[in-house]
């Protein structure tokens, strides 16, 4: 017999559905695709360059949109892919890829911040909490019965 996920797990799951659609949505305002905006805005809070293997997991993107992602930013001027040490490769913004995520994905930023800012510290504080929880929770899990 299949068993169905519980009202609390859909509940989540449509909610994770409906934030992804609103970040969605927010990307097509700033004219930038889903994954794009998602490198941008891994590459904006690292400080402008970080190493690709960790873009990827910044990101949470598979390695092949990643490349791709950066192939189309790279051609649009926004990023350099340089060789580091060893077979390191980092990422980094341009000078037009740094006001390009300034003016997208900084903003976003800015309206995150603004939500948080708006709840009060202890809400914060339980919401960081117990989504670290689960998502260490599930990673425990998943590693032990997948």
């Amino acid at each position: 017999m299949t068993q169905h996920p519980s009202r609390e797990m859909r509940r989540f799951n449509y909610l994770l559905g409906e934030t992804e659609a609103a970040y969605h949505e927010m990307a097509l305002r700033l004219g930038l695709s889903d994954s794009a905006l998602k490198l941008l805005y891994a590459l904006y809070e690292q400080g402008g360059s970080m190493a690709l293997t960790a873009l990827c997991r910044a990101s949470g993107l598979s390695k092949q949109t990643v490349h791709s992602a950066l192939g189309r930013l790279s051609q649009e001027g926004a990023v350099l892919v340089e060789d580091a040490e060893g077979r390191t490769r980092r990422v980094r913004l341009t000078g037009q890829g740094a006001v390009l995520a300034e003016n997208t994905v900084g903003r976003v930023i800015r309206l995150e911040d603004r939500v948080l800012a708006g709840w009060p510290g202890e809400d914060v504080a339980t919401y960081l909490s117990l989504t670290e929880r689960y998502l260490r929770d599930i990673r425990r899990l998943a590693e032990k019965e997948l």
